[in-house]
């Protein structure tokens, strides 16, 4: 096969002379050529097929032990100027970055197949969409991209229509810790990754190029490329808001974007529309609006059942592939959390000794299509996406935070999500309650300077008077002996109903220095087990301890120096000084 795209076709074979691959196969995104793969890693033991009475279609992949998560200090950001990366990324010059990583892919593919996949992020005739190709040696690879993305024929052609994509080379190399580099060229649009076969270092449509290289897209043309969920909220009477929510990792992502409404709130339904990337783009009505371009999900399995996750828990029950799970004497798939079942073998294939560690790696995870989910909205396909009418960020935090606050208007909001943080978990660190700073939950993923990020956020002011509302929500309060305050999970759902309520203008809220609040009358809490009280201190805010949450963040905003955009330190100092009038009073 071949294509009409003669720098396509260029840099193919030029690829294919410098790696001396054995053979080139030009992926077409068929179901056969799928089950052509899978069969061809069952027989080399890529894949071990799990039980097909009770997981039919469903397959583990066990990586390298050395293999299993990003590696973020081996990830850089390769621009002419270092303060264009800025101090958010690890930086690389772009000539010496090649010469780096070239060496490395010098016949690299020897014995090997080399797969060229076209693909396209978002509804292949979505305006908003755009395409890349991934060329790489891993079956693997291939194989999560079909679920992931557009791939194939179809992508190809639109390639070839609008005359450009993002450029992926990727190789599993050795699987050498010190011979592995992921790296980001923004101004070529070019992306290459040596030596990994993990998830978002060797699927180069996901992260690397949803989020780092469409990111700096994204700033070039005019839309925003961020970390979100979108979810569908539809009310009784059959009105329907869509939200696009930012989280960092442990704060309840995939959660919320599966959430399924309680009983208590009968008549109301959860659309999802992407758990994890959202493009954003104002329309020619001034509305923004969001495509999730990624057909599937690449998500951690640990903790998944189904109290916690019903759907995702029904989902990836066939036709899934597992990455680093364990399993039972009968081929099941085992992760910590599961409820049923009994692990023999641990994600290594070694056999499973409790005190040795962990059946499933905790970054374990499972990659499938997204419209097995039970709550999987059509409308994840549709061109034109769907209009926005919340931005909603979040944070696990044991005080500080309230259970839901509004932003003051769009320039607050932006710092609202430059604030957002989390606090580390036992699960995440030997250190229990360290505060990560994580802005718009975009740390690990921003392509360029954060500076130039926010002026880039505070820039939509200016083309639209139809911008969505900002949230900051925190579900993680903690009274003074550890226990969590609000239940979570599906009653999420009644701080959703208040957001929905304030974006349409049927309730107000009360002001304060860190924004709009809800009175405690606002937050239906009908058939809750929950004491008045208990309301009344997940609403409150104390103003000394947002007083040290400003002063910590105004210490992390300085770090980038002059670029730092006026604005923002401007609503920093409109924060901290309504702070300082309240205490005085």
């Amino acid at each position: 096969m071949s294509t009409s795209n003669s720098e396509l076709e260029s840099w193919v074979n030029d690829v294919a002379r410098q790696t001396q691959a054995d053979k080139i196969i030009w992926c077409n995104g068929s179901e056969e050529e799928y089950r052509e793969l899978v069969q061809q890693m069952l027989a080399d033991g890529t894949l071990i097929e799990l039980n097909p009475e009770t997981h039919p279609n469903c397959y583990l992949h066990r990586s390298s032990p050395t293999d299993v998560a990003r590696v973020e200090h081996l990830t850089f950001i390769c621009t002419e100027n270092e303060a264009d990366a800025g101090p958010n990324n690890h930086w690389m010059d772009p000539a010496a970055a090649h010469e780096k990583i070239d060496q490395l892919f010098d016949g690299c593919m020897k014995g090997r197949t080399m797969y060229v996949i076209p693909y396209c992020m978002g509804p292949l005739e979505s305006p908003y969409s755009r395409c890349g190709v991934e060329i790489t040696d891993s079956p693997y690879v291939v194989a999560n991209m079909k679920i992931m993305t557009r791939m194939g024929d179809a992508a190809l052609r639109r390639i070839e229509k609008d005359g450009s994509f993002v450029r992926g080379l990727h190789s599993i190399g050795e699987l050498d810790p010190e011979r592995r580099f992921i790296m980001h060229f923004p101004a070529e649009l070019t992306i290459k990754s040596y030596g990994s076969g993990y998830g978002g270092n060797a699927l180069l449509g996901k992260k690397c190029h949803a989020l780092r290289i469409a990111s700096y897209q994204g700033r070039s043309e005019g839309w925003l490329a961020e970390h979100m969920l979108i979810v569908g909220v539809e009310n009784p009477e059959g009105e329907t808001h869509y939200l696009a929510c930012a989280f960092p990792s442990a704060c309840g992502k995939t959660n919320l974007a599966m959430l399924i409404p309680p009983e208590s709130l009968k008549g109301w339904k959860i659309w999802t529309l992407g758990d994890d990337i959202a493009w954003l783009q104002i329309d020619e009505d001034g509305r923004l609006r969001a495509i999730n371009p990624e057909a599937g999900y690449f998500g951690v399995v640990p903790g998944t059942n189904e109290k916690t996750n019903r759907n995702a828990y029904e989902m990836i029950r066939h036709d899934t592939i597992y990455t680093n799970v364990g399993m039972t004497a009968d081929n099941q798939p085992w992760w910590e959390g599961l409820k049923e079942g009994t692990p023999v073998l641990d994600w290594q294939g070694k056999t499973y000794d409790a005190e040795a560690g962990p059946a499933a790696h905790p970054n374990s995870r499972f990659t499938v299509s997204a419209s097995q989910n039970a709550s999987y909205s059509s409308l994840a396909d549709a061109p034109e996406g769907v209009p926005i009418s919340a931005l909603v960020f979040g944070g696990r935090r044991r005080e500080v935070a309230p259970l839901v606050y509004q932003a003051k208007d769009w320039a607050h909001g932006v710092l609202v999500g430059a604030g957002v943080a989390s606090e580390t978990t036992a699960a995440a660190s030997g250190e229990v309650g360290v505060v990560r700073r994580d802005p718009m939950a975009m740390k690990p993923f921003c392509g360029y300077n954060f500076a130039d990020y926010w002026a880039h956020w505070l820039s939509f002011e200016q083309r639209s008077d139809d911008l969505p509302q900002i949230f900051h929500v925190n579900w993680f309060r903690q009274n003074k002996d550890g226990d969590f305050l609000w239940p979570g999970f599906g009653e999420n759902l009644r701080v959703l109903r208040w957001i929905i309520d304030r974006c349409e203008k049927r309730v107000d809220a009360i002001t304060t220095p860190i924004g709009l609040l809800p009175a405690a009358a606002d937050i239906d809490i009908e058939g809750l087990d929950i004491d008045p009280a208990v309301l009344e201190d997940l609403l409150r805010i104390d103003n000394a301890q947002w007083s040290t949450e400003m002063a910590a963040l105004s210490e992390d905003l300085a770090r980038y120096g002059d670029r730092l955009p006026a604005e923002l330190s401007r609503q920093l100092q409109m924060v901290i000084e309504d702070l300082d009038k309240k205490d005085a009073a």
